[in-house]
């Protein structure tokens, strides 16, 4: 895309010979006549770089007119490379204009291979800081400030990372959609985290956790004597989001006579406390996060269709696990880092196998089940490796899914005696061949039949 420069200047003859100059070089002009229509362009658009002259109507050489303007272009847009123009030569004025923030000057009239190069330089400066930006972003992305990693490597994955780098700066208010367990608060901590709300809190609430008749309490505060129990001031989770944002999750499961009441408050940015009359205003983006069809449920006349239009300006929806197998490994062997330094196993590690195990399942309980697991195989792993063995048990190996005589599941440890027991048959008995087969070592096969009482 070509470079974009606002230029500001009142003579309309160097204005055009601007135009004509730039756009021989592929570059795109936005001309204006004065300050306030400079700054009325840059409310609304964006450019690369902006040329100003210093000298408007109000006099022909102080200058002053052209520093306010700069002033206030940083101001609208601080990383906005400004350029200043002057007809007189004063170094005064220039040595001003850069401690003001210009970024290079030029003199009336211009050279123009120095203007070309000038412009040239900034557009290079603004291009390369734009880059360095948008690489903290993703970084920022895939990682968060806490460390609490957002892994998306896979294919299905990349339309919604390209949909956190569009929404996340702004203030809209973003729908997550997705099965249980696929991470849509890990999500919303990242839409956090990219925003420009990020230094102020998230504040997050299981709507499907509040009682109907504590709801109003919860998110919008009470004053003392407001009802029995209310012996003090409360501020409710709106209050303490403002600024910042507020993650509702399960947002399906709010009461029907509540929900007018939310929508008042997202319409009109405002509420009052109960037993208050005082009005308070609010800034709070809402990020909201269901497992639900609603617009099933809009259907079904269970949630109300204003609501649901004001919390998706932006939807988003996360895949299942099943459908991003290529992220499992990388987040199996988080999951395992983080779990091995809670139970203090920091050595432990997942073998070739037991990773291909975790591969091929398919994962109904999503990340949340994948956790599960990998945390089970570090309590219950034996050596520094986890296998396959390990992990089998609890991704749907036909051991761990066989009925007992009396109908019932079998336990870990049944499971597992049963499925060495069958690689053992159907290797006749050899060692080398059942330990391959179950991804373990000889050393590991030999204590585990050990413990089940196999004969060796």
């Amino acid at each position: 895309m070509n470079p974009r420069i606002l230029i500001a200047d009142d003579q309309p003859d160097v204005l055009q010979a601007l135009r004509l100059l730039l756009k021989g070089e592929g570059i795109a002009c936005v001309v204006v006549s004065t300050p306030e229509q400079a700054l009325e362009r840059l409310r609304t658009e964006s450019f690369d770089a902006a040329l100003i002259d210093l000298n408007y109507s109000r006099d022909t050489t102080s200058g002053i007119e052209g520093l306010e303007l700069l002033a206030a272009l940083r101001k609208l847009d601080a990383e906005l490379p400004v350029v200043v123009m002057t007809a007189w030569g004063s170094i005064d004025i220039a040595v001003q204009a850069m401690q003001a923030g210009a970024a290079d000057f030029i003199e009336k009239p211009w050279d123009n291979r120095r203007l070309l190069n000038v412009l040239g330089a900034q557009l290079k400066l603004a291009h390369s800081r734009r880059r360095e930006q948008r690489l903290a972003a993703e970084n920022r992305l895939l990682r968060g400030d806490d460390g609490e990693p957002f892994i998306a490597k896979a294919p299905s994955m990349q339309p919604v990372l390209e949909l956190l780098r569009r929404v996340a700066p702004s203030d809209a208010n973003v729908l997550i959609l997705g099965e249980n367990g696929t991470g849509k608060g890990v999500l919303a901590r990242q839409l956090h985290r990219l925003s420009r709300r990020h230094a102020q809190p998230m504040i997050s609430v299981n709507m499907g956790g509040i009682a109907a008749s504590v709801f109003e309490s919860e998110m919008f505060g009470h004053t003392r004597g407001a009802f029995t129990d209310a012996r003090s001031d409360r501020i409710g989770r709106f209050e303490l989001a403002d600024g910042g944002t507020l993650f509702l999750d399960e947002i399906a499961n709010i009461p029907a006579e509540q929900q007018p009441k939310l929508l008042r408050v997202l319409e009109d940015g405002e509420l009052e406390r109960l037993g208050s009359s005082r009005t308070i205003k609010l800034d709070v983006r809402v990020v909201s996060a269901t497992n639900a069809e609603l617009p099933a449920e809009v259907a079904a006349g269970r949630f109300r269709k204003d609501l649901l239009y004001r919390l998706n300006t932006v939807e988003i929806r996360l895949p299942p696990l099943r459908e991003r197998r290529e992220d499992i490994a990388a987040m199996a062997n988080d999951l395992l880092l983080r779990f091995a330094k809670r139970y203090q196993r920091d050595s432990l590690r997942l073998s070739p196998s037991a990773l291909r195990a975790l591969e091929d399942w398919h994962w109904p309980g999503n990340v949340r089940e994948l956790a599960h697991v990998v945390e089970r195989a570090v309590l219950m792993a034996n050596g520094a490796l986890i296998e396959q063995v390990d992990v089998m048990p609890s991704v749907g190996s036909s051991a761990s899914q066989a009925p007992t005589s009396s109908g019932g599941a079998l336990n870990l440890e049944q499971s597992e005696r049963a499925m060495i027991q069958q690689a053992l048959t159907q290797c006749e008995g050899n060692i080398q061949r059942t330990a391959q087969r179950l991804g373990l070592s000889r050393g590991a096969l030999y204590r585990r039949m050990e413990k089940y009482g196999l004969p060796l």
